[in-house]
């Protein structure tokens, strides 16, 4: 009688960032995966439009798989570029996909905890709270990063062990979150229309929902947001914001990103023209 191994294989992990620019932010972020909990993930860079991150090559941990991709004249191909970035990460055999966003730094048991997220409810996708941190602060030391914890106050915040499924897709975001090959198959991925700032990941987020999967946050998944200078409203992204808003309109049948739209129409920066925004004459060039 043969006996049969039940010897259970344990998931290959991918670590997805896209990057233009911030460079010893993508440094920080490198050396804690470097020394996180658990086997080290393997590691994916798409560079957009960045040619020296080519031939990156971090002082911390072996160098990543980059993936090199065009920029057009509108903006940053955000979307277009995690998918970039999962498509290879697939190929080079990954069962778990964690997005991070370049600026943050993950706490030294945000791979660990995504993975057995996935692993155990494979049809939910995970996202982790996230920190803002102020001017300075000190993120060399990744064991240290739990004395600066303190999440953004708009989105959940489970404790650490605690998981939240049934989450809200408006509150969905691409900072930091995690998903199995499966679930991101029946997704497509992002919606590669979207080009700049704003309305992909809502979409993202609906899409997870209309094709029969969950959203969910997880406690342990902790990291931790290094500053870069920033406006309120995003001033900078109002072509952005405008074009990617009629793109979500046209798919879901109304507009993301309300209130920074209705922030722009009291400043004199966008008006309403029935179920559509578009800039004030007075403030195009």
């Amino acid at each position: 009688m043969s006996a049969v191994s039940s010897v259970r294989q344990e998931p290959k992990v991918a670590v997805v960032t896209i990057a233009h620019g911030r460079h010893d932010h993508l440094a920080h972020q490198q050396r804690a995966l470097a020394v996180c909990d658990g086997p080290p993930p393997d590691r994916v860079v798409v560079a957009m439009g960045d040619p020296e991150l080519h031939d990156w090559r971090p002082e911390a941990g072996p160098a990543p798989a980059v993936v090199p991709i065009e920029v057009p004249d509108e903006g940053l191909p955000l979307a277009a570029a995690r998918n970039a970035g999962a498509r290879t990460a697939l190929a080079r055999g990954a069962d778990v996909l964690v997005f991070l966003d370049v600026d943050c730094v993950p706490a030294p048991g945000l791979v660990a905890a995504y993975t057995a997220a996935v692993v155990e409810s494979p049809y939910v996708v995970w996202s982790g709270p996230v920190t803002y941190l102020p001017p300075g602060a000190d993120v060399s030391d990744p064991t240290q990063l739990a004395a600066l914890d303190d999440p953004h106050p708009a989105r959940p915040a489970p404790a650490p062990g605690e998981r939240q499924r049934g989450a809200e897709p408006d509150l969905f975001w691409s900072l930091s979150f995690a998903l199995g090959r499966s679930a991101w198959e029946r997704t497509g991925g992002f919606w590669s229309e979207y080009v700049g700032y704003g309305g992909e990941d809502t979409d993202f987020a609906r899409v997870v929902r209309e094709v029969g999967l969950e959203l969910g946050w997880d406690g342990s998944a902790r990291a931790y947001h290094q500053h870069h200078p920033t406006q309120s409203p995003p001033v900078q992204h109002l072509d952005a914001i405008l074009r990617n808003g009629a793109v979500f309109a046209a798919r879901w049948g109304e507009w993301p990103m309300r209130g920074w739209l209705e922030e722009f129409e009291r400043a004199g920066l966008v008006c309403r023209r029935g179920d559509q925004w578009e800039r004030c004459a007075t403030s195009a060039g």
